[in-house]
């Protein structure tokens, strides 16, 4: 059996509930569970949930404290993926909702029993490896990480996390900008053998092109005119962990080949270094481009591709996974609720409707910061449209019926589609009328209906 933990944090002045809790839990449940006892002390909370990395916390509070709002947050931050159980004396039902508001998964009340205490614990404890709609997968490090969501495309490529963390293989996650791609990679990092050893982001795209080699591989004294002292590059500073090349699409080919030579052998010369040296690191690399169209064009070379592309993962736009959109807006409402103390627990279904219906361009990214910016301006509970502040939302507040945008969508799939079957024609309508299997002059009234322009058409394919 996989060893799982339970963290009971005690901040009561007596143990009567710790020690209740972790009877039934004891007799019935092979796990090891952590119990701290003592003051209450943020920081030494925070490195006990940080070492001990616990698959669910229970906060046990005692009579005298009942309830203390600051204790919680302060759990709650440092466990943002980690179901908390509050353990507390008999309540009142608004004691009990203060709680669940302020981040509690569940709660327990007094006496405890095994009837109450076992199922929920079950439930959780079996929640990692059982549950078929995983919506979360955390990474540990520099904060906590989350890659949120329960859409079929994307929880195809969550659940190879696992398998892939469990390898040293070389990995290419490639999505649009904003999908996720750092999240992805510090996830696999940190569900890694190699989490206790640096994760390294490195966008590629922001390295001058003439400092690439020396920011990876470092440099000796004297390498070149300016070099007035020795530097170590990422990849020594990396030993032992991972470095997350992102826009590697954007090295230059010499750095590539030097890369490539690190990729095989695992060893590198720092410039102006006749000494040849060895370094473990993992190399994740990403790009927002179609890589192996990068490779035709001569861009990135094939056998770096084939080198780093060993296991693939794609991230999908925000827009083919809109059913995330309303997860992903609780974890930011909650996320940033906290960081900038207000008291914000959902969005309007006007608010929501909009938000599901955008493009999002920039994907999880814009998403998120656009809940940021809500969260700051909002003066309500509930984020409003007024509060989104989204240039291309409409900001009619009344939702639109299906007939309506059922016709909208229609609408610019034929317009693309005509446009398509233009361009492959080369502008002849009647070639372009034989391909959409329409006679010339239904396809012309559709021309028509969308105001195309089929000279100005032409001119741009010349």
């Amino acid at each position: 059996m996989v060893s799982q933990r339970a963290l009971l944090l005690d901040v009561s002045t007596e143990s009567r509930l710790c020690s209740a809790l972790q009877t039934i839990l004891n007799s019935h449940f092979q796990i090891d569970i952590v119990r701290e006892a003592s003051y209450y002390d943020a920081g030494r909370f925070q490195d006990l949930i940080r070492r001990f990395d616990p698959l669910v916390i229970f906060l046990i509070f005692s009579s005298e404290v009942r309830y203390n709002g600051e204790i919680l947050k302060s759990v709650r931050k440092e466990a943002l993926s980690i179901p908390i159980i509050a353990v507390i004396d008999a309540c009142e039902p608004q004691g009990i909702l203060e709680l669940l508001r302020g981040g509690a998964t569940d709660f327990l009340t007094s006496p405890l029993n095994a009837a109450n205490v076992l199922p929920r614990t079950w439930n959780l404890l079996r929640w990692p490896s059982e549950n078929p709609k995983q919506t979360q997968l955390v990474s540990r490090g520099h904060g906590l990480q989350a890659l949120v969501g329960e859409s079929p495309d994307f929880l195809v490529q969550v659940q190879k996390i696992p398998l892939i963390a469990n390898c040293d293989a070389n990995v290419l996650i490639e999505g649009e900008t904003g999908t996720g791609k750092e999240v992805c990679a510090r996830t696999i990092h940190y569900s890694s053998g190699r989490a206790r050893r640096p994760f390294l982001p490195v966008n590629c795209g922001a390295i001058p092109p003439e400092l690439v080699e020396n920011e990876l591989f470092g440099h000796e004294r004297g390498a070149y005119t300016s070099a007035m002292s020795q530097q170590t590059g990422l990849i020594e500073e990396a030993n032992g962990g991972t470095i997350f090349l992102d826009e590697i699409d954007c090295l230059p080919i010499l750095a590539q080949v030097k890369l490539l030579r690190f990729l095989q052998e695992k060893e590198y010369k720092p410039l102006g270094s006749s000494r040849t040296r060895r370094a473990d690191v993992r190399i994740i690399a990403a790009s927002n481009l179609n890589l192996e169209q990068a490779v035709a064009n001569g861009k990135v070379r094939q056998d770096l591709f084939y080198r780093l592309n060993i296991i693939s993962f794609l991230l999908p736009p925000l827009r083919e996974r809109r059913e995330d959109i309303p997860l992903l807006c609780r974890y930011f409402i909650a996320t940033y609720s906290d960081k900038f103390n207000k008291d914000i627990v959902g969005t309007s279904p006007e608010a929501m409707h909009l938000l599901v219906t955008h493009n999002w361009p920039g994907n999880v990214r814009e998403l998120e910061h656009t809940i940021e910016r809500a969260t700051v301006m909002s003066t309500g509970p509930l984020l409003d449209v007024k509060d989104l502040a989204l240039p291309s939302l409409q900001t009619n507040t009344c939702p639109e019926s299906l007939q309506a945008a059922k016709a909208k969508e229609i609408g610019q799939f034929e317009k693309r589609y005509i446009l398509g079957l233009l361009a492959a024609s080369g502008g002849n309508i009647t070639h372009a009328a034989k391909l959409a299997q329409k006679n010339r002059r239904a396809f012309f009234q559709l021309i028509h209906k969308h105001q195309i322009d089929v000279a100005s058409f032409k001119s741009t394919l010349s």
